[in-house]
């Protein structure tokens, strides 16, 4: 049997809606001709945790095969999984044409579908994937929530480690009580009529991240995109459901993804594009939505009208050319590249973007940071993602004082732990403040400060 394909990779879709999808003896047959697989070829053993458990598994069994591994063990296999695709889109050479069709990730999300089917996720992790809610009404009390939630606060981190299982020693993104929807009503950017792109239109699609956690993204985006001509309109109907992704729920995830796109419709016929702040959110609306509701127009639409927002810069830069202005960033920078910006197959769209900036040295890493949305931060997960992470904290260190920046902004905050610790242990002096998203660095650099 052959390895590989000379075709392209490809995705089937997200069968949930058949019944035999949450049957127990059918995925335990998936599981097990995948693991197979798995076992007998091996490649991702240093990708993440999922591939040594399950190869530690195997080896220590019986048999030392799949055979005598009793499918009541298989949970701390997915359990390990991030959902961050690297597997399939980096290391598999059985993905799908091949006759083999393994999706891992997919896999692994069937499996937790299931789980969810049978009331058997954590209330936990339910209630941090509502993060409409909770980005809401933390964001009320932003003031005492982000005291709560810092790292030195040991006493309400301890309690907090207890009551919901996050990690006491893991950063947690700050709330704001004045909302990136609420900012952008009132601080609309001047559109540069002198430049090249000028007469493009854009719908910024805040993400739930960005609009309750991080707004400086989102401005900094609309003044980058402003100053290239770009008129935008920042809209928000609801989270992308990525947070109801990782836990199975995808239920929630086509609810979302149905009122989310018909929304978005009538700006797509007004001759809008649409881009996503993040990278994640870019994925389920491009890629993630059309694999759990292929039939649906208006998903389709959607899809074919979205962009990575440094993927639409670099567009940009191509078909019109990027607005005068830029500066040198000094001591260049060091540019990670998400996992779900590389899913999107896309190219290394940050690194290209930050190429544009005049006379600066540009580094690209390209490894999974170990955070993995929600799951980095929780307590049985924290220490295993820090290892996963590693050795990008390794070449970020190496590249210092080089600013350091990520595609995803909590991996970035995954990364500055890392680098403070990996500093701290080697009693080396320079530790960056801060993990930035690439467009931060692209207004900074047209000395467009927020």
């Amino acid at each position: 049997m052959p390895e590989g394909s000379l075709e392209a990779p490809t995705r089937h879709p997200i069968d949930w809606e058949n019944p035999e999808y949450f049957e127990g003896e059918s995925l335990d047959n998936e599981l097990r001709r995948i693991f197979d697989i798995c076992h007998g070829c091996r490649r991702c053993f240093n990708l993440c945790d999922s591939f040594p458990r399950l190869f530690d598994l195997i080896d220590e069994s019986q048999t030392g095969e799949l055979d005598s591994v009793s499918s009541s063990n298989f949970g701390p296999v997915v359990d390990a999984c991030t959902l961050c695709d690297l597997c399939f889109m980096t290391k598999c050479p059985y993905v799908p044409p091949h006759e083999f069709n393994v999706d891992f990730p997919h896999l692994m999300l069937r499996y937790r579908a299931v789980e969810k089917r049978n009331g058997q996720v954590s209330r936990n992790k339910e209630q941090l994937s509502n993060t409409d809610r909770n980005g809401k009404w933390l964001g009320y009390f932003a003031t005492l929530v982000n005291w709560s939630n810092k790292v030195g606060n040991k006493f309400t981190r301890i309690i907090i480690q207890k009551l919901i299982g996050i990690k006491k020693t893991a950063a947690l993104p700050k709330f704001y009580r004045k909302n990136f929807t609420a900012r952008a009503k009132r601080e609309i950017p001047t559109i540069n009529v002198n430049a090249p792109a000028f007469g493009r239109k854009a719908v910024l699609y805040a993400t739930c991240f960005v609009n309750y956690n991080n707004p400086q993204i989102g401005g900094a985006a609309r003044k980058v995109l402003a100053r290239n001509g770009v008129k935008t309109e920042v809209i928000y109907p609801r989270c992308c459901g990525m947070p109801k992704l990782e836990h199975g729920d995808l239920e929630a995830v086509a609810e979302n993804a149905r009122k989310i796109s018909k929304e978005m419709g009538s700006w797509i016929n007004n001759g809008y594009d649409i881009i996503a702040l993040v990278p994640s959110c870019a994925l389920m609306l491009k890629f993630e939505w059309p694999l759990i509701l292929p039939n649906d127009e208006n998903v389709k639409n959607l899809s074919s009208a979205t962009y990575d927002i440094t993927e639409y810069l670099v567009n940009i830069a191509k078909k019109e050319g990027i607005a005068e202005g830029l500066h040198p960033i000094p001591n260049g920078v060091t540019v990670h590249l998400a996992c779900h910006a590389r899913a999107q197959n896309i190219g290394a769209k940050a690194a290209e973007m930050l190429r544009l900036l005049p006379k600066t040295d540009i580094s690209v890493i390209e490894r999974c940071s170990g955070h993995g949305g929600s799951w980095g931060i929780m307590e049985n997960n924290f220490e295993i993602g820090m290892k996963v992470g590693k050795p990008v904290v390794s070449k970020a260190i190496e590249k210092l004082p080089s600013v350091v920046v990520s595609e995803c902004p909590l991996a970035g905050m995954h990364i500055l732990q890392g680098i403070e610790r990996s500093v701290k242990e080697a009693d080396k002096p320079i530790v960056p403040q801060k993990v930035f998203h690439p467009i931060e660095l692209m207004a900074e650099a047209y000395n467009l400060r927020s």
